[in-house]
C-alpha cells in the first residue's frame, strides 16, 4: 500500500534532521513542500519528482500528496520543524478522513522550532510551558486572546508563533500587554531568529523592553515565567531540583520558618493576591505574628522583582538604612554571597557635625551623606519618617535616584506623612511602602529579605541564609 510520510525536517539546519526523517526521503519517489523549504533538504530531493507551492497553499499540497500516493508513489510531505506542531500532520489526517482514503500516513517526528530555540536560549523550558500562535488566519482573535491571558495566569512558560508579519504588527504588543498584567516587567525574553539557519540571530531583553520591531515571522519569541532567570548570559528556568536538595539539607531554623509559612498560609486569604505582595506578607506577619500587615502593605513599580534582579545581577547596589538596628536584622550570608554592601551613617563623625551644624536630625544628616556618596542605593528606612522625608527631598531635587525604597518607619508623629510624601510625590521610585503608623526595623529587615529570597517564592520555601 502508497504511503505519505509526513516530516518535520527541523529547524533547517540538516545536523538536526533525524536519521529517521532522511531515510524516509530517500525512500520517497515524490517530495511535497512549500517552495522555501526545498534549500533546507538539499541533496536530499535530487533525483526525486517534487511538488513546491508558495504561501498559504497547505490544501493544495496535501492533495497533491494525495493524487500522487493513490499513483502508487512513495510521498513525503516536508514541514519545518516537527510537522505535527502548526504543520501539515494534522492536515493530512483531515484529508484522509474527508476522502476515507485507504492511503498510509506516517508522521515522522522533527525538532521543533521551540526546542531549537530553547537549546540556543540555554534552558527556558525547565518547567511547564505552551505554545500559542499569534496568527489569526485560521483562528479568532478573541480565542488566541483567552489562551494568552490563561498562559499569563498560570505562570506557564510560553513561546510565541508566528509573532509579527505585514499584516499582524499589533498582535504581540496586545500579548505584551496582556502578559503585563500578571508578570514582572523584568521577565526574562528571548527572541530567536532563523534558529539553526546560517543568519541565526538570538535577542536577550525584558517583557517590558519587548517590542514588535523586534520580530518578524522567521522568529519565535519565548517568554520566561516567573522563575526564569539569566545565568550565565543564557536564559533558564529552573525545575526546582536545588529546592529540593536544599529543604533536605534544610536547618532547624529554616524548618521552622518553612512550618510558620505554612500555618500562615492557612489562615491568609491570598486568591486573588499577587505573588510579590504575598511573599513579602508572609515574611513580615512571621515577623509581627500579625495579620493585619497583609492588609498595610503596597507594592510599587514591581519593586520586589526589580531589585532581586539588581541584586543578583552581580552589580547589586548598596543598601543603605537609617539606623543600625536594620542592618542587625538583613541576612549576612546572603549579602557577603552576592557582594552587597550594607551601610547606615547614624554614627559616622561627619552626620553628627552635619547635623549639629545645619539643625537637622541624625536621621536626616546621615540620609544627606548617603545620598552623596550612594544617590543609587536600595534606602531602607525602618525608624525615623525624617530620614524618609529628607530622601524624598532628595529625590525631587535630583540629588537621590534609588534603585528601590523599603519605607517603615514608625511611630507617632509625620509617620503617615511620610509614606504619603513617597507614595504621592515620587510614583516613578520602586518602593515597599508599610502604610499608616505601623513599621519598624524589623519590618525593613525582613523586607529586604524577602527581596533577596524571591526565588524561592514560586515553591514556598523561605529562609535563605538563616
Amino acid at each position: 500500500m502508497s504511503k505519505i510520510y509526513t516530516i518535520g525536517f527541523g529547524p533547517g539546519d540538516q545536523n538536526q534532521m533525524t536519521p529517521q526523517a532522511v531515510q524516509a526521503l530517500h525512500e520517497s519517489d515524490v517530495i511535497v513542500g512549500y517552495n522555501h523549504y526545498f534549500e533546507y533538504i538539499g541533496h536530499l530531493s535530487e533525483g526525486k519528482e517534487t511538488i513546491s507551492t508558495g504561501m498559504k497553499k497547505e490544501r493544495d499540497r496535501a492533495k497533491s500528496a494525495f493524487e500522487e500516493a493513490e499513483r502508487g508513489k512513495t510521498v513525503s510531505v516536508i514541514s519545518s520543524g516537527d510537522s505535527g506542531v502548526y504543520g501539515m500532520a494534522p492536515l493530512l489526517w483531515e484529508m484522509k478522513e474527508e476522502q476515507e482514503s485507504i492511503i498510509e500516513i506516517v508522521v515522522i517526528p522533527g525538532i521543533s522550532a521551540m526546542f531549537a530555540a530553547a537549546a540556543r536560549m540555554g534552558a527556558p523550558l525547565g518547567h511547564d510551558f505552551c505554545a500559542i500562535s499569534m496568527s489569526d488566519l485560521l483562528t479568532p482573535w478573541e480565542r488566541i486572546e483567552k489562551r494568552i491571558k490563561a498562559a499569563a495566569d498560570a505562570d506557564f512558560v510560553t513561546a510565541v508563533y508566528n509573532p509579527v508579519s505585514k499584516g499582524r504588527f499589533w498582535q504581540l504588543m496586545r500579548f505584551r500587554e496582556i502578559f503585563l498584567q500578571f508578570r514582572s516587567p523584568q521577565t526574562s525574553v528571548c527572541i530567536a531568529r532563523n534558529v539553526g539557519r546560517k543568519d541565526e540571530q538570538l535577542s536577550f531583553v525584558t517583557l517590558e523592553e519587548l517590542e514588535a520591531s523586534m520580530a518578524d515571522m522567521f522568529s519565535l519569541v519565548m517568554v520566561g515565567n516567573s522563575q526564569t532567570r539569566m545565568i550565565c548570559d543564557r536564559m533558564v528556568t529552573p525545575r526546582g531540583y536545588y529546592n529540593q536538595e536544599d529543604q533536605g539539607k534544610d536547618n532547624p531554623g529554616r524548618k521552622i520558618m518553612i512550618e510558620s509559612f505554612r500555618t500562615i498560609l492557612k489562615e491568609l486569604d491570598v486568591e486573588d493576591q499577587s505573588l510579590d505582595k504575598t511573599w513579602v506578607a508572609l515574611h513580615c506577619i512571621h515577623t509581627t505574628a500579625d495579620f493585619g500587615m497583609n492588609d498595610l502593605l503596597e507594592i510599587r513599580n514591581d519593586m520586589v522583582a526589580r531589585l532581586h534582579k539588581a541584586f543578583y545581577s552581580g552589580k547589586p547596589p548598596v543598601i543603605v538604612t537609617d539606623v543600625s538596628m536594620v542592618t542587625r536584622g538583613v541576612r549576612r550570608a546572603t549579602l557577603e554571597k552576592l557582594g552587597v554592601e550594607l551601610k547606615c551613617y547614624l554614627d559616622d563623625e561627619r552626620v553628627k557635625e552635619k547635623a549639629s551644624e545645619q539643625k537637622i536630625t541624625r536621621s536626616q544628616a546621615g540620609i544627606r551623606l548617603a545620598a552623596e556618596e550612594h544617590p543609587n542605593a536600595l534606602f531602607a528606612i525602618g525608624n525615623a519618617p525624617t530620614a524618609l522625608m529628607e530622601l524624598v527631598n532628595l529625590i525631587r531635587n535630583g540629588k537621590a535616584h534609588p534603585a528601590g525604597v523599603v519605607a517603615a518607619p514608625v511611630g507617632f508623629v509625620n509617620v503617615r506623612e511620610s509614606k504619603w510624601q513617597l507614595k504621592f510625590g515620587c510614583p516613578d521610585i520602586p518602593a515597599v511602602i508599610v502604610e499608616g503608623r505601623k513599621g519598624g526595623s524589623n519590618l525593613a529587615a525582613t523586607i529586604i529579605n524577602s527581596i533577596l529570597s524571591w526565588d524561592d517564592a514560586l515553591a514556598m520555601h523561605p529562609g535563605e541564609g538563616v
